[in-house]
């Protein structure tokens, strides 16, 4: 008696145009996005930087003569120069309250690490807006929590707002507090990643903790700290909606930033043409840090 063969049943082929076409209409939709979002205003805004257009109307092409308006504009390298020393300040100040945070968190001896971990992050899922208005309550000049409790121990109000380098780290230190979970996060899964063999030869050699957070845990986690900075370069470099609520780029205009020169040029002043080349300088500018900050990331990967 012959044994009968299984039944088995042979799916028929699938098309290979199924394969092709999901990659293909994916790949169309971010394709269009990118064009329609990007592409297209970044083409409009080159092409306005070199004409004298003011939002509405006709507009003449007048060559190069917004961007050496601006070379000549001191209004525009005072925004420049507040935008990078708010850059300079704000980068460090995150970057260590972000790394000191995770370190501690990953630590062995840590309790409670997930409801820290929520704690933290949450201010970085709040609108800048609203930590604006949050440490403006807070270091209001006339009504601020901070003034009231110096006063009732018997201080002096401090100028939170009308004094200017104060009225900058007030920001310096509200963007460090917002951004902090963001960055600590990317730590937390940088320093997880570090085999622990590392740390257990090293404890071995007698390492202490400190040697081994030099010597073992910063190296291995350079390429995330690079990305860190790279990141909060380009963040701060366009900074403009915390500054607008908390304190309005003041005392007066000493803290105007890049971008709230931008726009307040191009559409309170009605100067399109000229907002837009120095948008077109401040992206030159972001392109030229993201350049340098990959190649030494890079050469130091190399190593």
């Amino acid at each position: 008696m012959t044994e009968r063969a299984p039944d088995v049943s042979v799916s028929p082929p699938r098309s290979r145009s199924k394969y092709t076409l999901a990659p293909l209409v994916l790949i169309a939709a971010n394709v269009v996005l990118f064009a329609l979002f990007f592409l297209w205003p970044a083409v409009i805004g080159l092409v306005y930087s070199f004409t004298n257009y003011t939002g509405v109307g006709a507009f003449q092409f007048v060559g190069l003569d917004n961007y050496q308006r601006l070379f000549g504009d001191s209004t525009f390298f005072d925004a420049l120069t507040r935008t990078l020393l708010y850059t300079v300040l704000f980068v460090p100040l995150n970057f260590v309250f972000s790394l000191l945070i995770a370190n501690v968190l990953v630590s062995k001896h840590a309790k409670g690490v997930s409801v820290a971990r929520v704690f933290f992050f949450i201010p970085w899922l709040l609108s800048p807006i609203v930590v604006g208005v949050l440490w403006r309550w807070l270091f209001g000049e006339n009504f601020g929590l901070v003034n009231y409790f110096i006063e009732k121990f018997g201080g002096s109000a401090v100028p939170w707002q009308s004094n200017a380098d104060l009225s900058l780290m007030v920001v310096v230190v509200a963007a460090s507090w917002a951004w902090t979970g963001f960055s600590m996060l990317l730590f937390i899964a940088a320093i997880k990643n570090v085999p622990t063999s590392y740390y257990e030869a090293a404890a071995l050699d007698g390492a202490g903790a400190w040697r081994q957070f030099i010597s073992i845990t910063l190296p291995s986690i350079a390429p995330t700290s690079f990305i860190v900075i790279l990141l909060n370069t380009i963040h701060a470099m366009k900074e403009y909606p915390l500054f607008a609520s908390l304190n309005n780029g003041g005392p007066g205009t000493t803290n105007n930033l890049l971008v709230q020169y931008i726009y307040q040029t191009g559409f309170k002043s009605g100067q399109i043409g000229y907002a837009s080349a120095a948008s077109f300088v401040l992206m030159l500018i972001l392109m030229v840090v993201a350049i340098v900050q990959m190649m030494v990331n890079r050469r130091v990967e190399n190593r």
